[in-house]
């Protein structure tokens, strides 16, 4: 019988690890990927507060579990997808949203310590955690590989040069691994948000100028809610996007016409 429309957006069976998941896009991500149906593992650097995100979705009859790693560190990163395997025998869907960005100013304030910083949470970390993955993803006959970017991947962003830069070489990695690992039915996207209200982000929508910069030049005339990320990132981790591969997908309420 030929799957329903419907039932192409299911994830039961299917087990999902996001990254930065303890707030904002990520934990909005993890509970729209749980609401359908698979089991997440809910990574962070602060067990406690995971273990809190994960108690909440289990009230609402979602399954989910915490597991602190940073993502900056390798060895935290194996320890990460070998408890995850662990605890639920597989992994199906990672979504590659930890980010680093402890710099707001122009290139020449970036210091070394912080360049460095800012590239191994935002590309490094999420290189070594595919690497790690891929083979898991491989013997359940493939899977969905979603980076977090953001519309500074496209076009520098001002005061936050670097991490632009590192969004960049991100959304470089989503089509160079979709191109080798589409034999392998993995499929690599990337969501590239605009300015979206979190914690993460708020030196941006808290700064009245930026703001109102933002809001003049979004059509849809508002800054965006990590809601507005979660329905795209179900879709790319379900069948509905099966053929869906190598694409950076903006989120930004048509901020990039400009």
């Amino acid at each position: 019988m030929p799957n329903t429309m419907q039932s192409m957006f299911q994830l039961d069976g299917k087990v999902a690890l996001v990254t930065g998941a303890s707030r904002g896009i990520g934990a909005s991500i993890a509970r729209g990927l749980a609401e359908f149906g698979a089991r997440v593992v809910l990574c962070g650097r602060h067990q406690e507060t995971l273990d809190n995100v994960a108690g909440e979705f289990d009230e609402s009859g979602l399954e989910a579990t915490g597991i602190a790693a940073n993502m900056g560190n390798i060895d935290d990163i194996q320890a990460l997808v070998e408890r995850s395997v662990g605890v639920y025998g597989g992994l199906d869907i990672i979504v590659n949203n930890a980010a680093a960005n402890p710099v707001f100013g122009p290139l020449q304030d970036t210091e070394q310590r912080a360049f460095d910083k800012i590239i191994d949470v935002n590309l490094k970390g999420p290189f070594e955690l595919c690497k790690l993955a891929y083979p898991i993803l491989k013997a359940r006959g493939g899977g969905s590989i979603i980076h977090i970017g953001s519309i500074g991947g496209h076009k520098p962003e001002p005061d936050i040069g670097i991490y632009s830069v590192s969004k960049a070489a991100i959304i470089s990695l989503t089509k160079a691994m979709a191109q080798d690992w589409g034999a392998d039915n993995i499929r690599v996207n990337a969501i590239c948000p605009g300015l979206i209200r979190t914690r993460f982000s708020e030196a941006l929508w808290l700064d009245d100028k930026v703001s109102e910069r933002f809001e003049t030049n979004i059509p849809l005339g508002r800054i965006g809610e990590p809601e507005d990320i979660a329905g795209l990132a179900v879709f790319l981790a379900s069948n509905a996007s099966s053929y869906c591969s190598g694409a950076c997908y903006l989120v930004d309420g048509g901020y990039s016409i400009n």
